[in-house]
């Protein structure tokens, strides 16, 4: 049961002229707010296409997940997170090929942007608006190397699985940092790197300081979750797995 709190306060005006107001009472009330109250019916009528037409858009299938999508099944990388980045990566490359003649290095978001599970079954619009609800946009910014290597050491101490794409981070027996490939290639200490993110993250968002040491920065107006749905709609099947993208050593 909700309740509200109306404060109601009383002026007397001791003349009609122009003079000070003063305080004479103040008191509160409680109302008390529960299934008392009803919708009233005409806003319910007018209402009630849209939210038919609305639902019938979230719940359309646009793919089929055979298994369960989670960020908490992997210790170094997990489906949920795999699964984003990679639609990230996939979604968002040609967008920035067109805008700026270049490619994408590498992907990477953050653990807590997941927000949900991916359930056994069919994958709808609904699904993608549960697994990322927030409005984050996909981002470019360039890196120069030192900056990287700030973002694989944030990455190595942070203890949780945040995603990336495109990016291989391998630790030793002891837990230190063995190797690192972007794209394949062995990292270059004399390059700069293209990593896409989100707004929220380039801003400052999980304490990413890394990204305020960027050479330049490219919005792409492309939505995260409108990138997901659009994947969910030119595939059949959503089955990402936890790989080596990051990991350690036997």
């Amino acid at each position: 049961m909700k309740h509200f709190v109306v404060f109601v306060t009383f002026f007397v005006l001791f003349s009609c002229k122009q003079g000070d107001s003063k305080l004479f009472k103040v008191f509160g009330e409680q109302i008390k707010v529960g299934n008392t109250i009803h919708d009233a019916d005409t806003i319910a009528q007018i209402i009630a296409p849209y939210q038919k037409h609305i639902n019938k858009t979230l719940d359309s299938t646009l793919a089929y997940a055979p298994r369960v999508i989670t960020k908490e099944d992997g210790k170094y990388n997990t489906t949920a997170g795999n699964l984003m980045a990679d639609i990230v990566m996939e979604q968002s490359k040609a967008i920035y090929k067109l805008k700026t003649g270049k490619e994408i290095d590498f992907v990477l978001l953050n653990h807590g942007g997941i927000r949900s599970i991916i359930s056994k079954g069919n994958v709808n619009r609904r699904t993608a608006y549960e697994f990322m609800p927030f409005e984050n946009t996909i981002v470019v910014v360039e890196l120069n190397a030192a900056s990287v290597m700030d973002m694989i050491s944030y990455l190595i101490k942070a203890k949780r699985q945040h995603p990336f794409s495109g990016l291989q981070i391998i630790l030793d027996k002891e837990g230190k940092l063995s190797s690192v490939n972007i794209q394949g290639k062995p990292f270059n200490q004399t390059k700069t790197y293209l990593v896409a993110t989100s707004n929220y993250l380039v801003n400052g968002g999980d304490k990413m300081g890394f990204f305020k040491e960027r050479i330049s920065i490219t919005e792409t107006d492309y939505k995260i979750r409108n990138a997901i749905i659009d994947y969910f709609i030119k595939v059949d099947t959503v089955a990402p797995i936890i790989d080596n993208r990051f990991m350690k050593l036997n």
